[in-house]
């Protein structure tokens, strides 16, 4: 129930809006998006990634456009992780990132990787899809998104392939409106992605530069005269009469635009030919491919500043008081192109983000230990201790995984926690696990807590040695043995 009265929330805000300074965590968030056009991923992404920068980041967000969805292909993307998730992984779990949730519709595919220090404090994970293509039955087009509470705070990332061609920029914008009005999630305090604390847009969103030619749109991107088109791109035009698009910041496109490229160079479209059904004409150049974000609450409408709260429900005026008691500010430190990359008839773009935040929490829910050796030798058993309340199910487990693991499905194996109890105590709670389910080569692991209603890990345990399995040595050394008695024998008889 909420206890605030109007005019306490009203002070509260109004110290919120004019004090500038707070502690506050600097998370860096490093997003991509991407029109891949089929093509499967390059072998090497660290330029696109910044993997060698100083300055590391603690988010990726990658969001993909037409990945290879042809149905053989598909089928295995839905039994196997995906040919440019696997990169990916591979690419970013060296340095100690894992893939904490991804979503896929046909072309469009969504990745969100964190730092392994913030897993347990990423929660209320939800991930979800519209179409919008074919009368809205038909997903090459529409939206994917994932939001999440990082530290307290409600994100939500949204990756759009929006409607193609010059001619449709106000389908465009239906299409955002109607996906960001029929896009809904299991939670109280942000079920739909406007509700979010921080929502980013980004994607191929298909918005063109009308209006000038292709002669001049060419000479202004030689001379890197980018600002002469900014007037005509049609997103820029559609923020001026479009009250949502308002809502919604953006970088200066101080980069050249990213469509469309012969595939495999850097040269704009120079097709120019003609086919049994059509003359192919050349594609103008544009910034098809953007990331642009919003930050609520930016600034109070004109008819709520006199008064704080007028009109305002208990869930809007909730979180404009938590807004003020833990602030969240953002700053785009890099907004940019990457023409290196030639696979695709688009170029990637990259916005890297500093996030500040204070923490609404600062430790996990649950805290996790091996208790005793581990060996595939002897049965073992586990401890954790919840730190906090949090909506424990009869679906959440415990998962051992190997130290470097890509993904929170990535474990080695996992034992429910509710069916695997011995003993519960005051200070912990002993799960069994059986010797069968532990590898026999060992290795370094730890262990990681699943929480089914949040969708989440919410607790790590700090790395621990599994030993070699005895058994399992003394059985691969008989069985060298009886190998080299074979071949002794074998040598023999063929002498003989």
């Amino acid at each position: 129930m909420l206890t605030l009265s109007l005019d306490m929330a009203s002070t509260e805000l109004n110290g919120c809006l004019q004090r500038g300074d707070y502690e506050g965590d600097n998370f860096r968030l490093h997003m991509v998006t991407w029109n891949v056009a089929t093509a499967d991923p390059p072998d090497d992404m660290s330029s696109l990634l910044q993997l060698d920068s100083s300055e590391g980041a603690d988010l990726y967000v990658i969001g993909l456009q037409e990945v290879s969805s042809g149905p053989l292909r598909f089928m295995s993307d839905v039994l196997f992780d995906d040919p440019w998730s696997c990169v990916l992984m591979t690419a970013l779990a060296p340095r100690k990132f894992v893939k904490v949730s991804s979503i896929r519709m046909q072309g469009l595919l969504l990745l969100l990787f964190s730092k392994l220090e913030h897993l347990p404090f990423i929660r209320d994970i939800q991930a979800t899809y519209t179409r919008t293509g074919i009368f809205g039955y038909w997903g090459n087009k529409g939206g994917v998104s994932i939001r999440l509470s990082l530290y307290g705070h409600m994100l939500c990332f949204l990756n759009c392939h929006l409607a193609a061609h010059m001619k449709h920029a106000a389908e465009r914008v239906v299409e955002f409106e109607h996906i960001t009005d029929t896009q809904t999630f299991n939670c109280e305090k942000s079920e739909r992605i406007l509700d979010h604390r921080l929502v980013f847009w980004f994607g191929d969103l298909n918005f063109r530069i009308q209006d000038h030619g292709m002669h001049f749109v060419r000479t202004c991107i030689s001379n890197q005269n980018y600002s002469l088109l900014w007037s005509k791109d049609q997103l820029m035009m559609m923020k001026q009469k479009e009250k949502l698009l308002q809502e919604f910041e953006e970088g200066p496109l101080d980069f050249q635009p990213t469509y469309k490229f012969d595939l495999n160079t850097d040269t704009y479209d120079s097709r120019l030919c003609r086919t049994w059904f059509a003359f192919n004409k050349k594609r103008k150049p544009a910034w098809t491919d953007r990331i642009l974000w919003r930050l609520r609450p930016k600034v109070l409408h004109t008819d709520k500043q006199d008064k704080y709260g007028d009109g305002l429900d208990a869930k809007d005026l909730k979180q404009l008081v938590e807004a003020e008691e833990y602030p969240l500010e953002i700053r785009q430190d890099l907004y940019t192109s990457h023409m290196e990359y030639s696979i695709s008839d688009h170029k990637p773009v990259t916005g890297i983000f500093t996030l500040k935040v204070k923490k609404m929490y600062t430790s996990p829910l649950v805290h996790l230990q091996a208790e005793g050796e581990w060996s595939a030798d002897i049965d073992a058993t586990l401890l954790y201790s919840p730190l906090q309340p949090f909506p424990s199910s009869t679906w959440d487990w415990i998962g051992l995984y190997k130290v470097g693991f890509t993904s929170v499905s990535d474990y080695i194996t996992y034992t429910w926690v509710k069916d695997d109890e011995v003993s519960i105590n005051e200070d912990a709670i002993k799960v069994y696990v059986s010797k069968e389910e532990i590898p026999v080569r060992g290795g370094d692991c730890m262990l990681g807590y699943y929480c089914n209603t949040l969708q989440c890990i919410i607790g790590i345990s700090e790395p621990f040695k599994v030993h070699e399995s005895k058994v399992a040595i003394e059985e691969g050394l008989l069985h060298e043995k009886i190998n080299s008695l074979d071949e002794i024998v074998a040598t023999e008889n063929v002498h003989n």
